[in-house]
């Protein structure tokens, strides 16, 4: 017989008292959501869907900036998890499906300073970041999908249902569904096979 799960055990008793401020925060700011957990911010609250049963870990920053549009910019499923220190910024639009997991020390955004590619004008290196105009290309993370700890998913990223992407990642390119992909940048090295039901290794 497993042993009762205890919170106090777990937590301690700071832990716990932390956990119910952060229950009763979620209950009368985010009432669909699971637990916001305390401290987090949140900037443009209006442009964000916070999908139901949201879990949330603490010093996550959630932020969606009315640049381009009045429209919802943010938008997140059912059932998603989210751990510690997740960084979500968007100018454009961040789609998150249901049942995603997101490990902690993720960062999400949609926005780039500046142009690098492509045969527009390309920004000019002596020009402070921060003064180069901002771009922007929609991310999309399907259902189902596990993102380890401290990845980067960068603008214009689709990352497939399914799909598990290895701890310190940069998801630079999109990543089809029921792949196992790691590295810097991101490649699939497994696929889920359907018939025999086996992630199996994808040739080099």
């Amino acid at each position: 017989m497993h042993k009762k799960y205890n919170k106090i055990e777990t937590y301690g008793l700071l832990g716990v008292i932390k956990m119910l401020w952060s229950l009763l925060y979620t209950k009368m700011f985010f009432p669909d959501a699971r637990i916001i957990r305390l401290p987090i911010d949140i900037r443009g609250k209006k442009f964000i869907h916070f999908g139901k049963n949201l879990t949330t870990g603490i010093g996550c920053r959630i932020e969606a900036i009315p640049f381009f549009s009045k429209k919802t910019m943010i938008r997140f499923g059912k059932d998603i998890e989210i751990n510690d220190y997740v960084h979500i910024a968007a100018i454009s639009s961040v789609i998150i499906g249901d049942n995603v997991l997101i490990a902690s020390k993720v960062f999400i955004s949609d926005i780039g300073h500046g142009t690098y590619s492509g045969n527009v004008q390309h920004d000019y290196p002596d020009i402070p970041p921060r003064d180069r105009p901002l771009t922007a290309k929609a991310v999309v993370i399907e259902d189902n999908v596990w993102i380890g700890e401290s990845v980067s998913i960068l603008p214009g990223v689709i990352i497939g249902k399914g799909t598990i992407v290895g701890a310190n990642s940069v998801v630079s390119k999109s990543l089809p569904p029921y792949v196992i992909a790691v590295g810097a940048p991101a490649k699939p090295i497994k696929k889920y096979n359907q018939i025999t039901q086996k992630w199996e290794a994808i040739p080099d």
